[in-house]
């Protein structure tokens, strides 16, 4: 009974937030198209960059000057730091622990307030002690108020901020009046990075200069292992909305996944095992959809972080992951559960077909989907960076074509060593 009572449950929370994004997507539509709004184009974006900072430095890659504001929830550092670090000299500052955001009561009735008051007048000391060209954060309405932001934004200095659920939380809860989500800052920053495609319009009428890049990979921590392929399939992520159904269902189809993360019964693991567990797998399970939600999938970052680890990547279809990849050729994607089985049942049969998908997934993502590359076209476009030469086309600087051989999924590279 208790089990019945939490399905509905959901289904009435799923049934309300689907209601709630559909009048918020209406509502930006209509707004966006009454203005006559356009979404500006990257040579928009810079000229707008050069107008608003004349005097601005350009510099080489390596020579820059970043602050870094975000907290390391579980991937930060491992992915956005030492891609950073690729640009030049890195302050990066984590709030969190002194601030004891975890307490959420304690956070909003006094915390957000302090670290706000500290936030400004340690970047106001930074900017004055140590030159800085731009700054970099990982905010949302939940962290800063937007007079913080407009502060910041005052001093002279290119600020950034990236959002990465603005799928669901564009605007997400109001607490006091303001949105927990990026609606509400959005304007005072001078730059606005966002992985969801259909924000880029919510952000426009929000009076913010948007740009849509997905997430990516650090191949220094994403790549190949050399080990044997002991496991059919895994998933590793958390349990929690139809994850659980789709696998218990897989496993009565005589396809058992081994599933790892927070809320499976084998946990989570390290980062180290888990991109080895990619390679150890002859195919990765993902799931594109976001929790609650009917028909509504947003990009991840194991989207990137699998093919670029050397794992043959099968997730669900997704219209924004097809610009990333090409389905068929360098992931698979799948429509459906019978379509899920029938894919699955085919790859495990068909070796050659999965390494070879394998083989230009991993190409793709080392020479198209790093962090460091997505940076390098955010700096340049800002113009605190020296416009990278690309090689014919956009968004593929030359630093990260790959060199020589990238053959590493050849039949015997899963052979034990004598």
């Amino acid at each position: 009974m208790v089990g019945l009572f939490q399905r509905y449950r959901r289904q009435i929370r799923r049934f309300r937030n689907n209601k709630r994004l559909e009048k918020e997507a209406l509502y930006y539509k209509q707004r966006f198209n009454e203005r006559r709004l356009q979404v500006p184009t990257e040579n928009k974006l810079r000229k707008k960059y050069a107008d608003l900072f004349p005097g601005i430095a350009r510099r080489e890659k390596g020579e820059l000057s970043i602050l870094a504001i975000y907290h390391h929830y579980n991937w930060e550092n491992e992915a956005l730091l030492p891609s950073l670090k690729k640009f030049g000299r890195v302050i990066h500052y984590d709030w969190f622990s002194e601030f004891n955001q975890q307490d959420e009561k304690t956070w909003h009735k006094k915390n957000k307030r302090r670290m706000n008051t500290d936030l400004i007048r340690k970047v106001q000391t930074w900017i004055q002690q140590e030159n800085i060209d731009v700054i970099f954060t990982y905010f949302s309405g939940e962290t800063v108020y937007p007079e913080t932001i407009k502060t910041i934004a005052s001093m002279g200095v290119p600020i950034i901020n990236l959002a990465l659920n603005d799928k669901e939380s564009f605007v997400g809860k109001i607490r006091n009046g303001q949105a927990m989500g990026a609606r509400d800052i959005c304007r005072f920053y001078h730059f606005c990075w966002t992985s969801t495609q259909d924000a880029l319009v919510k952000y426009v009428v929000e009076g913010a200069l948007p740009i849509y890049l997905p997430e990516g990979g650090n191949p220094e921590i994403h790549k190949p292992y050399f080990v044997d392929q002991d496991i059919d399939v895994s998933f590793v992520g958390q349990c929690y909305g139809n994850r659980p159904m789709i696998i218990d269902k897989l496993c009565e189809k005589g396809i058992p996944v081994k599933a790892y993360g927070y809320n499976w019964p084998q946990g989570p693991l390290s980062t180290e095992e888990m991109v080895k567990m990619y390679s150890r797998s002859k195919i990765n399970l993902g799931f594109g959809g976001v929790a609650g939600l009917n028909e509504t999938f947003c990009l991840k970052g194991r989207d990137f972080e699998i093919p670029m680890s050397g794992g043959f990547y099968l997730t669900e279809h997704n219209e924004e992951l097809e610009r990333c990849f090409l389905p068929g050729k360098e992931i698979v994607t799948y429509h459906n559960f019978d379509d899920l089985v029938e894919k699955i049942n085919f790859y495990l049969g068909n070796e050659d077909e999965r390494e070879k998908i394998r083989q230009k997934g991993y190409d793709a993502a080392v020479r198209q989907h790093t962090w460091e590359s997505r940076f390098e076209q955010i700096f340049s476009i800002l113009g605190v960076l020296v416009k990278p030469v690309t090689c014919g086309k956009k968004h593929k600087p030359i630093d990260h074509q790959p060199e020589g051989s990238y053959d590493l999924f050849a039949k015997n590279r899963y052979r034990k060593k004598d």
